[in-house]
C-alpha cells in the first residue's frame, strides 16, 4: 500500500474515526485504525464492538492495500507532522513508513484481514432524513438526562421514535426525563429503538451547521450517515419505560416565567452547594412571585422572580442541578412549569411549541 494525503485532512479524519476507539480494550485490533487505500482515496475505520465509524479522505493512491495501525501512535504522529503532504507506504513485513518533508517514521502494522467485520446496513432498508441542526437540538436537549448507572442498561440509551412525520428522542434517568420532537421530511414507517446515549453524543459532535443526516435501522444496529462518515451503533435490547404514563394528566398550579431570569436565580441559589449530595432548593409559589431559597453550612440565599400564577399557592423542593438542566436546555424566552402537589413531579415546557417536555421529581424537604 502506498498513498499521499494532505496532513490536515488526514488528521481530521483520524480524529473522527478515533471516537470509536476503546483505549481500555485488551484486543489490540480494537485499539487500532484500519486504513484501506483504494482508487480514489482512503477509508479509515474503527470499531469497539458497540460503535463503528468509517470515514473517507482524499488521497493519491499509488498502490492499493490495507493495514491496521495503532490508533494512538499513528494519530499522534500524523498530528505532529508539518502542514504538508504525507506519504505512507507499507512493506511485506507490515512495516508502515511515514514521510513528511524531513520527518521519517517506521512503525509496526497489523494484518487487516483480522480486523472485525463492521456492521452493514441493508441497502433496501428505509432511510430517514433530518437536518443536522434539528438532530443536534434533539440530542442536546435530552442527552443530559440519560442514566449513568450501568445496572440500568436500558436507561443508558435514548428511545428513538418515528411516528408519522414526527421524530422523538426521550431520555430517562429515574429522577427526570426529557423529551424532544422534530418534524422530518419523510417517514417510510414508524420505528421504536433504543440508541446508546454515548453514541448520540459522539454523533452530535460530528454534526455541522449545514446539511442533513441519513438514518437507517437494522434489527441490531442504527446507522447514521453524515457527509462522508458512516457511524453504526448497536441498539440496546429491551423495553423502554412508557414515559407517557408518567406525565400528570392535570395540574393544580401553573406558573409562567421568564426562562433566563429563573435560570439565573436558581444558578445563584446553587452557588452555596459544594457537592451534588446536598443541593436542595426550596420554591415558594404565590401570586406574582416565585421565592427561591437555599441553605448550607456556609450560608443561605433568598431570590425572588416575577411570575404569572394560574392556580394554587405551593411550596416544593428540588435538586438544584436537575432543575437547572431542564431550564437551560429550553430555547424559548418564557416557559410554563406545571405542578400538582409538592410530592408529585413538575413538568417544564415551552409556551409556544409542543416539542419539548421536561419532567422532574421533587425532593422531600
Amino acid at each position: 500500500m502506498k498513498f499521499i494525503s494532505n496532513q490536515r485532512n488526514l488528521t481530521n479524519k483520524i480524529n473522527i474515526a478515533q471516537r470509536a476507539i476503546n483505549v481500555k480494550s485488551t484486543n489490540e485490533l480494537l485499539r487500532g485504525l484500519k486504513i484501506s487505500a483504494k482508487d480514489g482515496g482512503l477509508i479509515i475505520s474503527a470499531y469497539d464492538a458497540e460503535i463503528s465509524i468509517m470515514t473517507s479522505v482524499e488521497a493519491d493512491v499509488q498502490r492499493e492495500g490495507e493495514i491496521v495501525v495503532n490508533s494512538k501512535l499513528f494519530g499522534d504522529i500524523i498530528r505532529k507532522l508539518p502542514d504538508s503532504f504525507v506519504e505512507v507506504e507499507t512493506d511485506d513485513s507490515m512495516n508502515i513508513h511515514i514521510k513528511c518533508l524531513s520527518s521519517n517514521f517506521t512503525i509496526k502494522g497489523m494484518d487487516a484481514s483480522r480486523f472485525p467485520q463492521l456492521p452493514k446496513a441493508d441497502e433496501d432498508s428505509n432511510i430517514y432524513t433530518l437536518d443536522n441542526i434539528s438532530l443536534k437540538n434533539m440530542i442536546r436537549q435530552t442527552s443530559f438526562a440519560v442514566s449513568q448507572d450501568p445496572t440500568k442498561s436500558i436507561l443508558m440509551g435514548e428511545l428513538f421514535e418515528v411516528d408519522g412525520n414526527k421524530m422523538t428522542l426521550t431520555a430517562i434517568d429515574g429522577y427526570r426525563f426529557a423529551v424532544k420532537s422534530s418534524d422530518i421530511e419523510n417517514s417510510p414507517e414508524n420505528i421504536r429503538s433504543i440508541i446508546p446515549g454515548k453514541t448520540l453524543n459522539e454523533i452530535n459532535s460530528l454534526l455541522e451547521e449545514d446539511g442533513n443526516v441519513e438514518l437507517r435501522f437494522s434489527e441490531k444496529n442504527a446507522f447514521f450517515r453524515i457527509n462522508d462518515t458512516l457511524i453504526s451503533a448497536r441498539l440496546i435490547d429491551g423495553e423502554f419505560i412508557d414515559y407517557k404514563k408518567l406525565l400528570p394528566r392535570e395540574h393544580t398550579t401553573r406558573i409562567r416565567v421568564n426562562r433566563r431570569e429563573l435560570l439565573s436565580s436558581v444558578e445563584r441559589a446553587a452557588l452555596l452547594f459544594m457537592s451534588d449530595k446536598n443541593n436542595l432548593i426550596k420554591l415558594s409559589i404565590e401570586p406574582g412571585a416565585l421565592t427561591i431559597r437555599s441553605n448550607s453550612d456556609i450560608g443561605n440565599v433568598h431570590e425572588v422572580v416575577d411570575i404569572e400564577l394560574d392556580g394554587n399557592n405551593l411550596d416544593i423542593a428540588f435538586n438544584s442541578r436537575y432543575i437547572i438542566d431542564g431550564i437551560k436546555h429550553i430555547e424559548d424566552e418564557e416557559i410554563y412549569i406545571d405542578f400538582t402537589t409538592n410530592v408529585n413531579p413538575c413538568v417544564i415546557k415551552s409556551i409556544d411549541k409542543d416539542e419539548y417536555t421536561y419532567l422532574l421529581l421533587p425532593v422531600r424537604s
